[in-house]
């Protein structure tokens, strides 16, 4: 295998995106132990998106950065509105994993830190394999 190809390996990007999942989840943790109220609450519908891209990522390593976007801030509105039906309520008094995953109760504003997470983890995406790219 030559430099280039381990560079741009399906592996090498599932690594990389897995390793940003785990950063992104501390820093979810890190805001909810530090920061309190809107700020919180909007940096972390944010960071759900970014986590949902680099998880798309990790599954899909080819996509290019705006389809891995796009598919987060889609999983993220569809998870959002699905709040309307009331199923994820029900769910999540159940289960402490449901209520992280599918919330609760339908914030229209979460529709915008969504796209918001979606616009950074773009943002990040490209200049990592822009990055990698001109690295070769």
């Amino acid at each position: 295998m030559s430099a280039r190809q381990g560079r741009d390996s399906p592996l090498r990007t599932r690594l990389l995106a897995s390793g940003a999942a785990a950063a992104t989840v501390t820093a979810g943790l890190a805001i909810t132990a530090g920061v309190e109220g809107d700020v919180a609450k909007s940096a972390g519908d944010a960071l759900y998106t970014v986590l949902v891209q680099t998880l798309v990522v990790a599954v899909a390593p080819r996509l290019k950065p705006a389809m891995a976007a796009g598919i987060a801030v889609g999983i993220s509105w569809t998870v959002e509105l699905l709040q309307l039906t009331g199923v994820p309520s029900e769910l999540s008094a159940r289960s402490v994993l449901a209520r992280l995953v599918l919330g609760s109760t339908f914030n229209p504003p979460d529709l915008f830190w969504y796209a918001v997470g979606a616009s950074f983890g773009w943002l990040i995406h490209t200049a990592v394999r822009s990055r990698r790219l001109t690295a070769r």
